[in-house]
């Protein structure tokens, strides 16, 4: 399938309905907060915020585990915002063996001004590669990106990524700063592409971008894995910032079994989503086939917020107020 033939499912949206407006933020389950934050910043260009403790009702409740109490630190790269949580009670370690189209795959990607130097940068911190042969330049045809896959410390996925046409490319970067820009997008490993479209755009409200069918010898490079074609869908947000992709391996097919996840295991990733009404949002995504990861909508200090899955089990918070 070379392109995505389901633009039916947004073309006709309700735009006085509510909508996801906004993904703000990615949130990471580490290890040890020390070692998760030296890589993000000395590798990857990311600046430090803050350092909180959460915990209490609200918190347990939100995150569905008994008296949780967890360490955030809060980084920024540009524009974008990236949560390292490390749990007082600590879930799983990230699951082995590892491939880039395991059902539970999801990457974020940095946009970076320029390749060559991004990878040297990061590459002093020895990340375990997904990608072979280093960087790869895709095809004209899926927009002549350059990328490169690999993993942090705890075995999160993440990518590097050069796109000349993008809307980063515009952006100007003074000789002291690093090569990493912001964050782009977050890439969700789906098994049933139809189900997963209709749970973004029909509960969460995204808009269907471009779409491509990824193949051939660089995707295989890039993927790590042997002669690889992935369905590639771009869903927007209403507003600028981070957009999802959704990956649909039609071949290989995954070796391991689908798994879920507490919030406090390693492989436990959320995008973290604004909207202007949380209850009628909440409600349109369980219904289009969203699960429960949190049993009830929290109030926080900050906001009301709730905790679900998307059809595949990767997690989404939604939010109705800004923190």
């Amino acid at each position: 399938m070379t392109h995505f033939e389901h633009q039916d499912l947004t073309q006709s949206q309700d735009l006085k309905r509510s909508v996801v407006s906004r993904i703000d933020r990615i949130g990471l389950t580490v290890e040890t907060l020390k070692g998760a934050i030296n890589f993000y910043v000395e590798a990857l260009g990311f600046r430090t915020v803050g350092v909180e403790t959460r915990e209490g009702e609200a918190f347990a409740a939100l995150t569905g585990l008994d008296r949780a109490c967890a360490t955030v630190a809060t980084l920024r790269l540009g524009d974008e915002t990236l949560e390292l949580v490390q749990f007082t009670a600590p879930g799983r370690p990230y699951p082995e063996p590892r491939a880039a189209n395991d059902p539970w795959f999801q990457h974020f990607a940095l946009a970076v001004s320029d390749m060559d130097r991004a990878f040297a940068e990061l590459w002093r911190f020895a990340p375990t590669p997904i990608s072979h042969g280093g960087p790869q330049r895709l095809p004209p045809s899926t927009g002549a990106v350059t990328a490169y896959k690999f993993r942090d410390p705890d075995g999160h996925p993440l990518e590097l990524s050069h796109a000349p046409k993008s809307a980063w490319a515009d952006l100007v970067r003074q000789p002291k700063d690093g090569a990493t820009l912001g964050i782009d997008h977050s890439a969700l490993a789906v098994a049933d592409l139809e189900a997963s479209v209709r749970f973004y755009t029909e509960g969460l409200g995204l808009r269907l971008g471009d779409s491509s069918l990824n193949h051939g010898p660089e995707q295989a490079r890039l993927d790590g894995l042997d002669d690889p074609a992935v369905d590639i869908v771009t869903l927007m947000t209403c507003d600028r910032g981070p957009h999802l992709e959704l990956l649909h391996y039609q071949r290989p097919k995954p070796l391991s079994p689908t798994r879920r996840f507490n919030i406090n295991d390693i492989a436990a990733s959320r995008v973290v989503m604004q909207t202007d009404d949380l209850d009628e949002v909440a409600e349109r995504a369980l219904s289009a086939g969203g699960a429960r990861a949190a049993q009830a909508i929290v109030e926080t200090a900050t906001a009301r917020r709730f905790l679900l899955r998307d059809p595949d089990g990767h997690l989404v918070e939604l939010f109705d107020r800004t923190d």
